[in-house]
């Protein structure tokens, strides 16, 4: 009995690695080298407001390391770099700071990057202020309209105990201000208390990188974080709101906008702008926010009405085939087989 029990799960085991490896296989490589893009080459950046309308203050980490396991880490590039440039063509200029100043460490992994992240690292005065951020404690929250909180698992460690991180978020909220974070960039409301005593996010709709998301990337992350952030904002008492696995979720609570995920980024961005009084300027919507629409369509309606909006969306512009196909293999690994066929069955439609 043992020796069939174990064929069986050899066999089984050879079956999904073996449909993982095809899935993978079908994967397009990364055609359009957008290395050299710089602010001139995008269009959108072109569309500045006449006056400033004040100042935004990103904020991110400056832990380089996961606490003792040697691990690199550091902010999100893709999580500074597009809300950046959301601020900036609608008007505010953007400052950069960070818990100990000076250059923080980046996170830059070249399959997330498109033309906004390049422009960014090619961008002399986006470099000059990150590599130049302005330590914490030497920030004014008069200064500001709004502060965002850029993502990146350094955020862990030196955002949710830092004093002036939770003083300047008290003095934003008290002037009525928008806050701002998204994926690991809520961890800086994560013991942030008002005057009263209460907690910040106590009763307030927030979203931010899900316990489901980081363990399957990091099954030990209870070992390497000091917790779990779904965990720690809903022992704050937050109405925590969790979106499909690493597709789009943004919430809104009056001044408080907090989105799940780097896919969430755009959106979050342009929910401060909307917050903030103004209607964002228009922008060509990305292969990859095309492709997290479609996969959206398909967890709230099933595949038909997927391969519907597959059509109407390849119609306006390009799908990503990368993420769709990456997408495929998530579900696979999550032993979600027919969530995997019929996302390959739309990556197919889309090769068509």
């Amino acid at each position: 009995m043992l020796k069939k029990i174990v064929i069986s799960l050899a066999l089984t085991l050879s079956v999904f690695f073996g449909f993982i490896i095809w899935i993978k296989g079908l994967i397009p490589p990364q055609e359009q080298d957008f290395s050299t893009t710089t602010v001139s080459d995008l269009p959108y950046l072109q569309q500045l407001p006449r006056e400033s309308r004040g100042k935004i203050l990103a904020v991110v980490t400056s832990t380089e390391t996961m606490g003792d396991s040697g691990k690199a880490t550091g902010y999100e590039l893709t999580e500074l770099a597009r809300p950046y440039y959301i601020f900036s063509a609608n008007g505010f200029i953007v400052d950069i700071a960070s818990p100990r100043g000076g250059k923080p460490p980046a996170v830059i992994d070249k399959d997330d990057l498109g033309p906004f992240d390049y422009a960014f690292l090619n961008d002399p005065e986006a470099q000059q202020k990150v590599n130049n951020s302005i330590p914490i404690d030497q920030v004014s929250a008069e200064d500001y309209r709004a502060v965002f909180f850029v993502g990146g698992k350094g955020t862990m460690f030196d955002f949710p105990d830092n004093p002036h991180i939770q003083s300047l978020v008290r003095e934003i909220y008290s002037s009525g201000k928008i806050i701002g974070a998204v994926c690991h960039g809520p961890a800086a409301l994560a013991n942030v208390t008002l005057d009263n005593g209460e907690p910040l996010i106590a009763d307030r709709q927030i979203s931010a990188f899900t316990n489901e998301e980081e363990l399957f990337l990091i099954p030990d992350a209870k070992q390497r974080f000091p917790f779990l952030l779904e965990d720690r904002l809903r022992k704050q008492g937050a109405v925590f709101q969790a979106g499909p696995t690493y597709l789009e979720q943004v919430s809104v609570d009056g001044q408080l906008i907090t989105g799940q995920n780097p896919w969430s980024t755009w959106l979050a961005a342009e929910s401060m702008v909307r917050a903030m009084g103004y209607t964002p300027v228009p922008r060509q919507v990305t292969p990859v926010e095309q492709t997290v629409k479609l996969l959206l369509t398909y967890e709230k309606h099933g595949f038909t009405e997927a391969a519907e909006k597959l059509q109407e969306l390849q119609e306006k512009g390009e799908i990503d085939q990368r993420l769709l196909a990456m997408h495929g293999v998530v579900s696979a690994m999550r032993w979600e087989p027919g969530r995997a066929l019929d996302i390959i069955r739309l990556l197919s439609k889309s090769q068509d």
